[in-house]
């Protein structure tokens, strides 16, 4: 059903066949304003001694995220591409978000941080430098890899300790966008965050340009504000629940004193997300580090074809995004191809991306990403020749229009998954509430030790349960799952209030896999757990 709502400089068209890795850097994620200048078997990661597997590992009866399952699971992924070697820098900085300076951290001091691109086949390798004053992690969104590479603190790696470093070295097998950002506490609702892109050696799409759009809500910084103090003041004062959060100096008994402006949000409602849209007031929302005063130029000519890879990295703001003057041909959902379906405006949950193709008009138009009952706007501008840029509250009619959702959408018939009855059916009832800020899974609050069996090369079903007054994007890691009904395969899916979705996936990548809301301020109070591959 279609719903009605009321409710970096671009990349010049690579002729996209046989390009891979040899297009990297920074180019795509620049300054904001028109005015500044426009990325054990030999794929084990390695550190420096220090933040390696933890020493309990799983339990006898699970698979050992570093088990000679994985190390199988990896050699059929493929150890003989090119290796791609990329070093970050997680350090403190000073970032200017166009006209306002914030102290926070970051990749490098950039924000977004420099893309990580790829192309299917290669191993990545990247090593993160630890300079930050807390210990921290790298998580890979949305990829399908090795299961010790993948950046949980306590379950799948040691948090990597300050001065410490880490490399991390997978294959990667799926084409599509993705993101990279840390795993520990609430960090990811500072400025740590990247796109992370794997190429399709026979891409078939063709276009002139590409453009990658990195949507965040910004307080850390602001008069005061820090994500863990906002952490404490939601959840009565309790800290974290991973045990890893108060990233900014908390006192000793593991709270944090909040500092300036109350940031908690009461009465944000959204139709389109089924009620409570959020409770953080943040002061700022931005397309790929600006602010919507001084925006992201995008520059084109009329009748170019573009390709625009949204990824949705808020800590937890729900985004209706628009380009003002087009429609949107939609190409992919969470890095898989999809029938290409045309919308007027998207609604991305957060760490959810699309990929999508317009073609340009001629003028100045706004990229507005409307946060979803926040009564705030991010803003970019696709300029194609002269004339006025619109203003930071323009709203174009398309955020009006016609919107379609992932619920909506079918895969393409080359990322069809196999049809097969279910194997097992794991029952995820979301449950908690706002006032006591008791989020968790099947009502038990998250500890690293939590497990939920399944066995390799089962197809698996989540029987998700949102038995909550609030909306819920759940992301499973390590694997897609598929949407009902022929829908597309995804990471993550929005679950409304009081709704219910079954997704089915394949046990084909062994190892312990989180599954959790992607809402921070909910998965650091508890609502995250993990399934974990029952020894064979």
């Amino acid at each position: 059903m279609r719903t009605q709502s009321p409710q970096p400089p671009s990349r010049s068209r690579r002729e996209v066949l046989g390009v891979g890795a040899a297009v990297a850097g920074g180019s795509l994620l620049a300054a904001c304003s028109a005015d500044r200048s426009a990325a054990q078997d030999g794929l084990r990661g390695t550190d420096d001694g220090k933040n390696g597997m933890p020493h309990d590992g799983a339990p006898d009866d699970y698979v050992s995220p570093d088990g000679p399952e994985v190390i199988e699971a990896e050699k059929e992924r493929g150890t003989d591409g090119t290796v791609r070697q990329f070093r970050v820098t997680a350090t403190t900085s000073m970032l200017d978000l166009g006209g306002v300076t914030v102290g926070t951290w970051s990749y490098g001091g950039e924000l977004p941080g420099k893309e990580v691109r790829v192309t299917a086949g290669d191993i990545l390798q990247l090593t993160l430098d630890n300079h930050l004053p807390k210990s921290t992690t790298l998580h890979w969104h949305g990829l399908s890899l090795r299961n010790d590479m993948d950046g949980v603190p306590a379950v799948t790696q040691r948090p990597i300790q300050p001065g410490g470093s880490f490399t991390y070295k997978f294959a990667t097998t799926s084409p599509g966008t993705y993101w990279m950002h840390p795993h520990i506490g609430v960090q990811i609702d500072r400025g740590l965050y990247a796109p992370v892109i794997v190429d399709d050696p026979r891409e078939p799409l063709r276009y002139d340009h590409e453009w990658i759009v990195m949507i965040d809500d910004w307080l850390d910084g602001v008069d005061g504000s820090t994500p863990d103090a906002v952490l404490n003041e939601l959840n009565n004062n309790r800290g974290s629940s991973s045990g890893h959060s108060m990233d900014n100096g908390g006192s000793d008994d593991g709270h944090t004193t909040r500092v300036g402006p109350s940031r908690v949000l009461k009465g944000a409602r959204s139709r389109l997300l089924g009620g409570t849209a959020g409770s953080v007031d943040y002061p700022y929302h931005l397309i790929n580090g600006c602010t919507p005063e001084n925006p992201r130029i995008f520059r084109a000519k009329p009748g170019d074809r573009i390709r625009i890879r949204f990824i949705n990295a808020s800590g937890e703001t729900g985004y209706r995004v628009a380009l003002g003057g087009h429609t949107m041909t939609i190409t992919h959902t969470d890095g898989h191809p999809v029938e290409h379906a045309e919308t007027d405006a998207l609604l991305l949950g957060m760490s959810e991306r699309y990929d999508v193709l317009v073609t340009a008009k001629d003028g100045v138009f706004p990229l507005t990403a409307l946060a979803e009952g926040k009564n705030r706007t991010a803003m970019a501008v696709l300029r194609t020749s002269g004339g006025e840029a619109p203003g930071p509250d323009t709203r174009p009619k398309e955020l009006d229009g016609t919107l379609l959702t992932a619920y909506e959408l079918k895969a393409a018939e080359s990322d069809r998954a196999a049809r097969r009855d279910v194997d097992r059916t794991v029952q995820v009832n979301l449950t908690g509430n706002m006032h006591k800020f008791n989020w968790a899974i099947n009502g038990k609050p998250y500890t690293p030790s939590q497990r939920y069996p399944i066995a390799g090369g089962e197809r698996v079903r989540l029987a998700i349960h949102n038995r909550t007054k609030m909306w819920h994007p759940v992301h499973l890691h390590g694997h897609t799952f598929e949407l009902p009904d022929g829908g597309p395969l995804k990471d993550t899916t929005i679950v409304l209030p009081h709704t219910s979705v079954n997704v089915d996936f394949d046990a084909d990548n062994p190892g312990l896999w989180m599954l959790h809301c992607h809402n921070i301020y909910h998965s650091d109070s508890g609502m995250m757990t993990i399934l974990g591959y029952l020894k064979q």
